[in-house]
């Protein structure tokens, strides 16, 4: 078997996995309490990557979720699949982070580290072939930024083979939920640099904007956003978890997306994005689900695709797909004037497809569809995201406004700048990556 384990940090990072779980439970055929239906869809063993099957029976999944205080957590016990998760996986503090990253990475988070690890521990012996990790939290909280920091920084030294994914919810353009996500953001993508392999890009705003225009929600909350998103992950882990026509495996990611090892971000979209009511009236074939996974409304981050050029596309498509239509999709839509690639990468797509079709959760917003695409992909117009958050940094640092909080935890001033010099050069390292090089120059990117 080729497990994986899943780690959800800070309050994001909990719900976030909340809604994911809720929909592998229906896609596996597993009850809320972690029995196996009767008439369980899945007689196989490939569901035994996310989830451990104790001796009673019952399906656990292989996750850790853990916060610096208790409320979240609580709620998930709480809540209708609080059956399902081992007690001693849900790790709570006493105080929290208060978004403060010096918190979660040096006086708080610093306390509940060795329990967090000996729990990832205890989950890793318990594997035949761990294949690496999940990790979900945001960049622009306390708990999120430094506990996830923290733990990734951990995970890179005592497990330095496995790979590590990290679905990140990086702050929006204009809606923010604190004043100092600029620092905190900063602060954890120098380190995601460094101890991650792969890094999925979230972000609220344009998953907002995708629940509004696309979806018809009024006023979209947590769920909602966390529903859409889990559709997506369970999209890239659907050839972990059933078997396919064309498998990708954790590791393809890395060596299909990742050209050199800082270049590591990535950015989702999804298709068919409609609700229920909208599906009637779509044909929603495989070449228009490709066309429209291409399109920058479809995109889980706000930032505009067609501004930049593309470095490796990864295609995952599920559902009633024949290899043939994805051969005619993508040779279409490398004709196409507005997805332009990179020089130097030729063949730029990588495919994967599955014929288990989505499902769709009880009262949720996406329609129920026979085929579905997720595209991931590695793009120069990321550079966007990072200039975005570099730009407010060097406001609120200009003045030092807000620093001394993280200061009295800790930290010493000269991080900052550590962390925004290292920013400053993965933009530029983008701007190089776009450029029309020779073959031999900007050899300077791989460091």
């Amino acid at each position: 078997m080729r497990e994986v384990i899943s780690l959800h940090i800070g309050q994001a990072g909990i719900q976030l996995g909340n809604s994911c779980w809720e929909l592998f439970c229906l896609e596996h055929g597993v009850e809320a309490d972690g029995q196996l239906q009767k008439n369980g869809k899945d007689a196989g063993k490939a569901f035994q990557t996310f989830f451990q099957v104790s001796s009673a029976g019952r399906c656990v999944p292989r996750s850790v979720m853990v916060d610096l205080e208790p409320t979240v957590v609580d709620e998930v016990k709480t809540g209708k699949y609080g059956k399902l998760f081992a007690s001693e996986g849900l790790i709570t503090g006493k105080e929290d982070a208060a978004n403060n990253y010096a918190r979660g990475h040096y006086t708080v988070g610093k306390d509940i580290l060795e329990t967090v690890m000996e729990k990832i521990r205890k989950i890793a012996e318990r594997c035949e072939g761990l294949q690496g990790f999940l990790a979900f939290h945001s960049v622009g909280g306390g708990t999120g930024s430094g506990l996830g920091s923290l733990i990734l920084e951990r995970l890179s030294s005592d497990y330095t083979k496995k790979c590590k994914l990290d679905f990140c919810v990086y702050p929006s353009p204009q809606i923010s939920t604190s004043v100092v996500e600029p620092y905190n953001s900063v602060l954890s993508t120098h380190s995601l640099l460094e101890h991650t392999d792969v890094a999925f890009m979230l972000d609220n705003e344009a998953i907002y904007d995708i629940s509004m225009k696309k979806l018809a929600i009024d006023k979209p909350t947590y769920t909602n956003l966390n529903r859409l998103i889990a559709q997506v992950i369970s999209s890239l882990t659907t050839s972990l978890r059933f078997e396919g026509a064309l498998n990708v495996d954790m590791n393809e990611f890395q060596v299909n997306l990742v050209p050199y090892p800082r270049i590591h971000f990535l950015l989702c979209s999804y298709a068919p994005l409609i609700s229920s009511e909208r599906a009637y009236h779509e044909t929603l074939s495989t070449l228009e689900l490709t066309t429209s996974a291409f399109e920058a409304s479809n995109m889980l981050a706000k930032c505009d695709p067609t501004i930049g050029k593309y470095m490796a596309c990864c295609l995952m498509y599920r559902g009633d797909v024949s290899p043939t239509d994805v051969s005619n999709s993508i040779s279409n839509v490398k004709n196409k004037k507005t997805v332009s690639f990179v020089s130097w990468s030729p063949t730029g797509f990588k495919c994967g497809i599955n014929s288990q079709a989505p499902s769709k959760v009880p009262g949720g917003d996406l329609a129920d569809v026979s085929r579905a695409v997720c595209m991931i992909s590695n793009t120069t117009a990321l550079a966007q995201v990072f200039h975005r958050i570099d730009n407010k940094f060097d406001l609120m640092y200009g003045k030092r406004a807000f620093v001394h909080w993280y200061v009295g935890e800790g930290m010493e001033e000269g991080e900052f700048q550590e962390a925004r010099e290292d920013l400053a050069a993965l933009e530029k390292d983008y701007e190089e990556m776009g450029a029309e090089l020779a073959p031999g120059e900007g050899e300077s990117v791989v460091g």
